[in-house]
């Protein structure tokens, strides 16, 4: 029979890649249903309760399928008969931010109680160490240009998912909420699966032909969590010893943090239309 300690491990390595791999269900497992949790986000006074520590995985989850590690580096146990802690080093975070900070690790620290049917996770400690002491805040010019950056690996994520056909991937970054004004005649798509219809039918309709899509003047303008991107739409449909279908629309995003994480809350597509026969014009060319 596995020791108190081999069990912990187990828990804790399997809930770690449940975190790597978007699995909400077995992030949950294993974990008391009157849960603290003390987050790297707000709020300071953490967020207690197994409801309230389900919402904080919502807007992780995008951010984590951009290409972000969560990786335990190190792990050290000590159990007792009913009680237990465990302390463990993390890889958490994009290849651009190890490469700008090697070194930066996610500190966690866990307390666990046994019951009847095994260990469970009653408490949660996450936390970055600060690097500088304006770190726990940041200027607001360099707090912006880390999330314009972001929002470009966002915009990059999806211009590779539209040239992979990865529908999933083109809505990993989406609000649950999201309102689009697409080009198509309804005047709103609201909520993500209408706006995955909409990717779909795009994608169906490409068939067998190249799709590439990028916004080559992008546009980003940060303020607290809340963000907008604009710029020129180029799509370029190639179909197989054929040539290229170009077309050009305008595009505005908007975007909202929660939980350190962005989301598109708004998008609007449009073409500019002819006063003269109030038809969109399609074939204009920046």
């Amino acid at each position: 029979m596995a020791t108190n300690e081999e069990q912990i491990r187990t828990l804790i390595e399997r809930w770690a890649d449940a975190v790597h791999r978007g699995d909400l269900t077995s992030v949950l497992a294993d974990h008391s249903e009157d849960i603290v949790m003390f987050d790297v986000p707000p709020p300071h006074q953490g967020v207690r309760g197994l409801d309230a520590y389900r919402e904080t995985w919502t807007p992780f989850f995008p951010w984590q399928a951009l290409g972000a590690s969560f990786e335990i580096e190190s792990l050290e146990i000590t159990a007792g008969d009913d009680v237990a802690f465990a302390y463990a080093l993390l890889r958490c975070g994009t290849k651009r931010d190890f490469a700008d900070n090697p070194h930066t690790r996610l500190r966690l620290t866990l307390g666990l109680r046994k019951h009847a049917e095994g260990w469970v996770v009653a408490h949660e400690h996450h936390s970055f160490p600060r690097t500088d002491p304006t770190a726990a805040k940041p200027a607001p010019e360099r707090d912006h240009a880390a999330a314009e950056q972001e929002l470009r690996r966002l915009h990059q994520h999806w211009f590779d998912s539209t040239a992979g056909k990865d529908l999933d991937g083109l809505m990993t970054p989406i609000a649950d909420n999201v309102v689009s004004y697409e080009h198509d005649q309804l005047l709103q798509h609201v909520g993500v699966e209408a706006v995955r219809e909409v990717c779909r039918a795009g994608l169906d309709a490409a068939g067998d032909s190249t799709v590439t899509w990028n916004v080559p003047d992008l546009k980003i303008v940060v303020d607290g969590d809340l963000a907008v991107s604009w710029g020129l739409n180029h799509v370029s449909v190639v179909p197989a010893g054929g040539d290229a279908v170009d077309s050009w629309s305008r595009g505005t995003r908007i975007f909202q943090r929660s939980n350190g994480a962005w989301l598109l809350t708004h998008q609007h597509l449009s073409h500019p239309y002819d006063p003269a026969t109030g038809r969109a014009k399609t074939d204009l060319r920046p």
